[in-house]
């Protein structure tokens, strides 16, 4: 399946879905005018707080849920007018373990493929259980298959028919650290041999680790869309932690700090507002209330502090 290499793997433009209302009223806007391009080849994460959007913008790429107004195309292929390739060019593993208990993982990849219309001499379901790990669980009741197993299984299933755009939903939710590390081994593989993920994640250091690209979604609204680096960069606040030489009651107050907190015996980590002062004036102000510094460490803001500053205020 080809597209321009100019073309975006997703385009979103002007998506609207309003929920039908329960009973008098218009309904849940959960998705408000939200445009977005996922570029080709890249990790793109999806982000943000529960109830803001993602799952209702997944389902509706799924075809799962119908979208109220807006453009949506995959791999160049409108969902309205073309479902079909729009349909193929994409697999979504979701949050959801389902499967029936009496199927095997071959039995559920060939079955998977059947209902693609692949033939059976150009499916590919032995190559995919060898690329999850689970070749030597092919045979066996899904119902015996453990928690992370079943996750991996769900990744064979959405590529059965070789989608060039992969979305994990909340792939490693509840999942040890183990099965996450093969998880995200198998999803910089897959971006390796070509395929666009996109990824939501309530572990934002895993995006910042995973992802080239970040969108954020707050109240059905996107309130940032940059690369990963850029994104972090907008933080603008820093964490200096001084070890004094005495007790303590209080850091002395200043503008610039946003706060000062105490994290252990004669410790204090001091949030500071890095476009007004730097770790230099924090420690020399510090020191010019006669307190020594016995030792210095500092943390560079990360996207957590982003993700929250960005979602607060929206």
């Amino acid at each position: 399946m080809t597209t321009s290499p100019n073309e975006a793997a997703i385009s979103i433009r002007n998506l609207v879905k309003r929920y039908a209302p329960a009973g008098s009223g218009e309904g849940k806007l959960a998705l408000k005018g939200v445009s977005f391009d996922v570029p080709q080849g890249q990790i793109f994460g999806l982000l943000g707080p529960n109830g803001a959007g993602k799952s209702t913008l997944i389902n509706i790429l799924a075809g799962m849920v119908n979208k109220t107004s807006g453009d949506v195309s995959i791999w160049g292929f409108d969902i309205d007018h073309d479902r079909r390739n729009a349909s193929r060019a994409i697999g979504i593993v979701p949050q959801e373990i389902v499967f029936d208990p009496f199927f095997t993982p071959i039995e559920v990849l060939e079955n998977t493929a059947g209902l693609y219309g692949i033939p059976v001499d150009e499916r590919i379901s032995e190559r995919l259980l060898a690329d999850v790990h689970l070749s030597d669980k092919a045979r066996a009741y899904a119902r015996t298959l453990s928690g992370g197993m079943k996750r991996r299984l769900l990744v064979a299933k959405a590529m059965v028919h070789q989608p060039p755009v992969l979305v994990l939903d909340e792939p490693t939710a509840g999942v040890d650290v183990e099965l996450r590390r093969q998880l995200w081994e198998l999803v910089k593989r897959l971006n390796d041999e070509g395929v666009t993920v996109v990824l939501t994640t309530h572990y934002l250091e895993e995006a910042e680790a995973l992802c080239d690209r970040i969108a954020i979604i707050n109240h059905g609204e996107l309130i940032a869309n940059k690369p990963t680096r850029e994104l972090v960069d907008m933080a603008r606040e820093k964490v200096v932690v001084l070890t004094l030489d005495r007790d303590v009651a209080d850091i002395p107050d200043h503008p610039a700090l946003s706060k000062a907190i105490r994290s252990g015996e004669r410790q204090f980590e001091i949030t500071y507002d890095k476009d007004k002062t730097n770790a230099g004036e924090v420690m020399a102000l510090v020191q010019a209330q006669g307190l020594g510094i016995v030792d210095v460490t500092t943390r560079e803001a990360d996207l957590e502090d982003v993700f929250v500053r960005l979602t607060t205020e929206s």
